[in-house]
């Protein structure tokens, strides 16, 4: 009896211990989300109203500033994640998320500033609502989330598209209109490219799971 009943007063102890154990868990899991590398993509996401405001007033040099700090803060997170292991899944959709959402915006504001033609605005949109509707309909035929690796021509195509965004903001198209419209087009053909490449891959991806999903 005596053991019955010390066994029942160690088990409120017990039972506080499991208690505290849960906020703590909550803590360290929080801990590891809003690690550093998602510190500085939020950052990023931060910087994107200032930028544009900057824009809007067609404050293009310190606009400049602003988006040479976001590239930075974007090389930095990929750059400490993988040396110091701290992806995390939170991390994997954020980090693209604002990435395109900086590019976009500025693509908007600078059609609509006159700086950038809307063919060209038009091509870059398109490009990002396929791949995207493309990659929610596989994922929705599928059942599972697929894993999303960025191509050769993606980057490429990323980096003809920031490169418009900062010879834009240096006004080469009034100094070099030549240059200008060479790199227009140049990052015309390389996004529809990568549009192409990454529905190709998509329809490849479906194809071999096809039997699997239809049987």
């Amino acid at each position: 009896m005596n053991r019955m009943a010390a066994g029942q007063k160690q088990n409120p102890s017990l039972q506080d211990a499991g208690a505290r154990g849960l906020p703590r868990a909550a803590e360290r899991e929080s801990a590891r989300l809003l690690n550093v590398p998602n510190f500085l993509t939020l950052c990023r996401l931060g910087l994107i109203p200032i930028f544009l405001s900057l824009l809007s007033r067609q404050r293009y040099t310190a606009a400049l500033y602003v988006f040479v700090a976001a590239a930075i803060t974007d090389a930095l997170d990929g750059t400490v994640a993988r040396w110091f292991n701290a992806r995390t899944e939170l991390g994997a959709y954020l980090d693209p998320f604002a990435d395109k959402l900086m590019l976009v915006s500025a693509f908007v504001v600078m059609t609509i500033e006159g700086t950038f033609p809307g063919w060209l605005l038009s091509v870059v949109v398109i490009r990002d609502v396929v791949i995207v509707f493309g990659y929610l309909m596989l994922s929705f035929f599928a059942g599972e989330r697929i894993p999303v690796r960025p191509s050769y021509l993606g980057k490429i195509s990323t980096f003809f598209q920031l490169t418009c965004v900062i010879a834009g903001l240096l006004q080469i198209g009034a100094t070099d209109p030549g240059y200008w419209y060479a790199l227009l087009y140049a990052t015309v053909a390389v996004t529809v490219l990568s549009g192409v490449h990454y529905s190709y891959r998509g329809l490849v991806w479906l194809g071999s799971r096809e039997p699997e999903m239809f049987s």
